[in-house]
């Protein structure tokens, strides 16, 4: 089985690597030619130097086509020792170029010096600059990620919710969690916008609806009273309710905002160390989540989520695409300006090319020889020959150059002493 495949490439390389070998052996059947044709003529005279660089030619031209041949295959057939090397030495070659290539190329060194005379944090600033890249990747991201979510099918969202989701919540224990945030909140005072929202609610819903209010309080007034003394009472009791939620709206000092944080505050401690509150939470959860509805519910959320996030990255002109290319122009411009950004980007760049070398530059290098190791002797002399094979006859070329003027250097230096 072959494992190299060709390229439209090489073919333009086996037409140059023919007519490379067409030069060199042309030039060795040149001198072959003179040698014979000035073989039996005076060389007394100036034929004996072209006799001699001739012969000279030729030994250069074969000594150098015995060596280049040698590295791809038997010279004429003949299993000379030390002959098509890349054959029989092509594993080891192989194990050779892996340990070259650890060595000189995958290395931390190597590759964060790379790495930094890349720079690649300002050159992906620059590239982000441009609005026709920013809306590349945004096509790029929004196509990916609506493959993605299509991909996602409901049957699979609730098998994982209802088989490995749930089961291991209902296993974790999450009042200490829950404990923990809630006190978290609580301290940072993030509770008070969610807070001010209830209060401006309520009183929303009072304001439109005091005929509701009068007849749920009316309901509950005793049977003997006066109906104008309740008319009274439950005017008096309206006004003060929106007055009470328009003093805790305004007051973060209210006693009753007040006493809620000390509710929570005390809700959060009893989450984390009362034993009763503990397993109150735990039991809670364990009804909440062991519902049928609930793996139901949440995927019929999730079917909202994914139609709202595929509506909003087809429509370019939605929210999603205007603060994609927002984001990307605000980091495009840091990436390209601001050092600190470019630092800290290629830091982590650095870090993460570093990791990568380091745990898998051995196993990234093995491919080289595990490769190698794969491909038919025959093939790979040919496939290694069609690459450098023509560049190889410049040896030829320039062996059977050389040796004609070392053969009349010789000859001259024979006619001087003579």
């Amino acid at each position: 089985m072959s494992f190299l495949q060709e390229s439209p490439a090489d073919e333009r390389r086996r037409a140059g690597l023919r007519r490379m070998r067409t030069v060199a052996t042309g030039l060795l059947v040149l001198a072959a030619v003179v040698f014979v044709a000035t073989l039996r003529l005076d060389h007394e005279g100036v034929w004996g130097f072209v006799n001699t660089a001739a012969e000279a030619a030729m030994v250069g031209a074969l000594a150098d086509w015995f060596a280049v041949t040698a590295l791809f295959r038997h010279p004429l057939g003949v299993p000379v020792p030390h002959t098509a090397l890349v054959k029989k030495r092509k594993d080891e070659l192989g194990r050779s170029l892996q340990e070259f290539v650890t060595e000189n190329f995958l290395t931390e060194e190597i590759a964060r010096d790379r790495l930094a005379a890349a720079h690649v944090a300002e050159r992906v600033g620059t590239w982000l600059g441009e609005p026709a890249h920013r809306e590349r990747v945004l096509t790029e991201v929004t196509r990916g990620g609506a493959r993605a979510l299509e991909r996602v099918a409901d049957d699979d969202v609730h098998d994982f919710l209802e088989q490995l989701l749930l089961p291991r919540l209902a296993q974790e224990p999450i009042s200490p969690i829950l404990g923990f945030l809630l006190e978290g909140v609580v301290e940072g005072g993030n509770h008070t916008g969610l807070v001010d929202l209830g209060l401006d609610e309520v009183r929303r819903w009072l304001d439109d609806n005091p005929d509701l209010f009068k007849q749920v309080v009316g309901d509950r007034a005793p049977w003997w009273t006066p109906e104008w003394v309740d008319d009274k009472v439950i005017d008096w009791t309206y006004r003060q309710a929106l007055g009470w939620l328009a003093e805790m709206r305004t007051d973060v000092r209210h006693p009753a905002r007040t006493a809620l944080d000390d509710l929570l505050r005390r809700l959060a401690a009893d989450l984390q160390h009362d034993p009763d509150v503990m397993a109150s939470a735990e039991s809670l959860k364990e009804r909440l989540l062991a519902h049928p509805q609930v793996p139901t519910s949440a995927v019929a959320v999730w079917q909202s989520l994914r139609a709202s996030l595929l509506g909003a990255m087809a429509d370019r002109d939605s929210y999603f695409w205007a603060r994609g290319d927002e984001l990307l122009t605000h980091l495009g411009d840091h990436l390209a300006h601001d050092e600190a950004w470019q630092e800290r980007l290629e830091q982590h760049l650095g870090e993460i090319v570093a990791f990568f070398v380091n745990t898998y530059g051995d196993e990234l290098a093995e491919v080289i020889s595990v490769t190698v190791e794969r491909w038919d002797a025959d093939e790979a002399s040919e496939r290694i020959e069609l690459f450098v094979g023509r560049d190889l006859q410049f040896i030829r070329i320039n062996g059977t150059v050389v040796g004609a003027l070392a053969g009349l250097a010789i000859h001259t230096v024979a006619v001087l002493i003579a």
